[in-house]
C-alpha cells in the first residue's frame, strides 16, 4: 500500500533504518539518495548486473532498421532497455534523432523520463500501470493491424506484450536487448544478517530475489535469516516470487516505483512502531 505520510513522517519512520538495496550498481544511487533524504541508512548489495547479449548482431540490425523507418512503434519496458539502446546507438554512430519518426511507448513515468534524458526523444504513450499488461492495454486501442513494432527487452522478459499485440494484428519484432546476470560487490550482507543489523531488504524483481539467494548462499550466508527482516517488494509479481520461494513479503508497493516502495516501507515501519508502542503501554 502506498503511503500518504508527510515528508516529516516518512523521515521519522525511516530514521536510522538499515535498508538493503539489491538493484544493479548503476541504478542503486538514485534509490540510496532517496532513502538517505528520509533518514535511512542504505546498504548496497547489487544482486543484478545488466549486460549486452553475447551477440548483439540482431539488436544492432533492428536499430539500423528503426533509424531507416523500418518500424512504426518502439516499445520500451524499462530504463535498463533505454540505457542499452543509448549505448548501442552511440556505438553504431546512429543519432537518437534518426528514430524521431518512430512512436515510442513505455511502461511508466520512470522509463519515460529515461527516454527523455538518455535519448532526447518524445514519448508518445506512457502506461499508467507500470507492468507489461498495463502497456499492452494502453497500446491495444491505438496500434493498428499491420503496424511494425520493435520490442527490445530483457532475455528474461515475459511474452505478454508480444502475444497481446500480435493478437490485434500488429507485426511485433521482439529482440533481446540485454541479459540480467548476478551482481557482485557491496556490503557484507551475510555478516550483517547474522548480527541482526538489517531492517529491510528491497526487491524490485523476481530476478533480484533469485540472485540474492544465490549470493547469500555462495558467500556463506544463511538465507533463512531473511525471515527475520522486512522484505519489501515492488509490485505483486515480485511479491509472488518471494512467496513461492518460501518467504513472506512484509511490504508490497502498489505504486511500482522507487518512490512508491520507499513510501510503502515507511508506512510499514510507522505501523510497526505504533504496534510496539501500544504493546509497551499495555505492559506498563
Amino acid at each position: 500500500m502506498t503511503s500518504n505520510l508527510s515528508s516529516h513522517a516518512l523521515s521519522s519512520a525511516l530514521q536510522g533504518r538499515r535498508v538493503v538495496i539489491t538493484q544493479a550498481a548503476h541504478q542503486a544511487s538514485a534509490f540510496a539518495a532517496l532513502l538517505e533524504r528520509w533518514g535511512a541508512l542504505p546498504l548496497l548489495y547489487p544482486c543484478l548486473a545488466i549486460q549486452l547479449p553475447a551477440d548483439s548482431t540482431a539488436l544492432d540490425q533492428s536499430l539500423r532498421a528503426a533509424a531507416q523507418g523500418g518500424f512504426d512503434w518502439l516499445v520500451l519496458t524499462s530504463a535498463n532497455t533505454v540505457r542499452i539502446l543509448a549505448q548501442r546507438l552511440a556505438a553504431l554512430d546512429i543519432s537518437p534523432q534518426q528514430l524521431g519518426g518512430v512512436r515510442i511507448a513505455v511502461v511508466g513515468a520512470a522509463t519515460a523520463r529515461s527516454v527523455q534524458e538518455e535519448l532526447g526523444l518524445h514519448v508518445a504513450l506512457v502506461s499508467q500501470e507500470e507492468v507489461a499488461e498495463g502497456l499492452a492495454a494502453a497500446l491495444e486501442p491505438v496500434a493498428r493491424p499491420g503496424e511494425r513494432i520493435l520490442l527490445p527487452q530483457s532475455a528474461l522478459a515475459r511474452d505478454v506484450l508480444f502475444k497481446r499485440l500480435t493478437a490485434i494484428g500488429a507485426s511485433v519484432h521482439p529482440i533481446v536487448a540485454y541479459e540480467t546476470v548476478r551482481g557482485a560487490g557491496g556490503v557484507d550482507l551475510p555478516d550483517l544478517l547474522a548480527q541482526g543489523r538489517v531492517d529491510a531488504v528491497t526487491l524490485a524483481s523476481a530476478s533480484a530475489l533469485r540472485f540474492l539467494l544465490e549470493r547469500l548462499t555462495d558467500e556463506g550466508g544463511d538465507p533463512a535469516l531473511l525471515h527475520s527482516v522486512c522484505l519489501a517488494c515492488i509490485g505483486p509479481m515480485t511479491a509472488r516470487a518471494v512467496q513461492e520461494a518460501g518467504f513472506t513479503p512484509a511490504v508490497v508497493s502498489t505504486q511500482q516505483s522507487l518512490e512508491g516502495l520507499a513510501a510503502a516501507l515507511a508506512a510499514y515501519f510507522t505501523r510497526k512502531d505504533s504496534h510496539s508502542s501500544r504493546q509497551t503501554q499495555g505492559i506498563l
